[in-house]
């Protein structure tokens, strides 16, 4: 027996039934994963134009006033920030520093489990063509043996259209099986990197709403120290 037949005979004698319950099985993981997505995502929301509002109001209050707002946020966004709010005293370089080493743990935590899901939306086609190919190989086997038949087991060769059939079915089956496990796979995948994007772009927007009052008070403070010099200057000269 060569290596082509004896890949048939284990091709028709498992058929096609163990990938599309192998299927099913990346279809339940898969859903589990969306609906576990799908919440974390939920209970991350929070208005991000009233976070930035609330943000200015309270930089311009004090540093401890703005972090209590942003630790009162459910929000990634507000996560990234109150990491720069804790290093704010330091400076702009600081913060900046602070924010974006949090900002990559944030993204770690959103983009959790979505490789699963990117693969499986990749690769459950072909897994279901695979099923497909071992259906056909079943038909044609089907005939092969039909045709080997004698004309006296002609009644008997008959039932062979009906296993042909029954091959080919399950070979539609098991394509049809893939593309139903492929489909919701991608969208969910698709959508939650949106929100992903959407999530880190308006962190870089609350980012530069600190940055921009740290800058603008490190400004301040070097006017006043130079003007101060200019006073003291002015007054030793006055003494002299």
């Amino acid at each position: 027996m060569n290596l082509i037949e004896w890949l048939q005979r284990i091709m028709v004698g498992f058929g096609a039934a163990w990938v599309m319950w192998l299927m099913i099985g990346l279809s339940v993981i898969s859903v589990a994963i969306i609906v576990e997505r799908a919440w974390f995502f939920w209970s991350l929301r929070d208005d991000v134009v009233v976070l930035a509002r609330d943000l200015r109001r309270g930089l311009l209050d004090s540093i401890e006033a703005a972090q209590e707002r942003m630790a009162a946020s459910p929000s990634a966004e507000a996560a990234v920030v109150s990491a720069g709010l804790v290093e704010a005293r330091r400076g702009p370089k600081a913060a900046e520093e602070a924010m974006a080493g949090a900002l990559a743990l944030q993204r770690m935590k959103l983009e959790k489990r979505l490789a699963y899901l990117g693969t499986l939306g990749n690769n459950a086609p072909f897994i279901g063509l695979f099923g497909t190919v071992i259906g056909v190989v079943g038909a044609f086997d089907a005939l092969g043996k039909a045709a080997d038949k004698p004309l006296a087991e002609a009644a008997s060769a008959a039932m062979a259209p009906q296993q042909v059939m029954s091959s080919i079915a399950e070979a539609l089956v098991a394509t049809a099986v893939g593309l139903a496990v492929a489909i919701p796979a991608v969208a969910a995948n698709n959508y939650f990197q949106r929100l992903i994007r959407s999530t880190i772009a308006n962190t870089d927007a609350l980012t530069r709403v600190l940055l921009a009052h740290l800058h603008g008070e490190k400004e301040s403070a070097v006017e006043k120290a130079a003007k101060k010099g200019e006073d003291e200057v002015e007054s030793s000269e006055e003494d002299g």
